[in-house]
């Protein structure tokens, strides 16, 4: 039985404070993983602050409903794929050598079990009367 108030809640808070922090710091953010600030990076970083913070208030606003099986399909199929897309690069780099952080491993950890929340939750069906719906 998967408690997915629990779920959405950690990802909204964990999406939430990705998306502050690379709205409002994308230089310091830069300067820490030892890349080169540009206008280009600082950009991106700022509109993928957004994306994440929209989809943290989603994540929020949806923390109590019913999410699994055909229950809210969109919500649990989009962040699935999020974070399977967002593990699968992460681990990439940190395999492949090219951006090797503990940061980075961190993020993959976290995300890596998002996934397989979501994974478990878009795939199984909620069940009836569950009480930690």
């Amino acid at each position: 039985m998967m408690n997915t108030k629990l779920l959405m809640t950690g990802s909204a808070v964990f999406m939430g404070c990705l998306g502050i922090a690379f709205s409002f710091i994308p230089e310091e953010i830069l300067a820490a993983l030892g890349q080169t600030s540009t206008r280009l990076l600082i950009l991106m970083l700022q509109l993928t602050g957004a994306v994440y913070f929209g989809l943290a208030l989603t994540n929020w606003t949806a923390k109590s409903s019913l999410i699994g099986g055909i229950y809210s399909r969109p919500l649990s199929l989009g962040n699935f794929a999020h974070f399977l897309i967002g593990s699968l690069a992460l681990l990439k780099s940190l395999v492949s050598g090219n951006l090797p952080s503990v940061v980075l491993a961190g993020l993959a950890f976290l995300y890596v079990l998002f996934a397989a929340g979501f994974g478990y939750v878009l795939f199984t069906h909620p069940g009836k009367n569950q009480p930690d719906r």
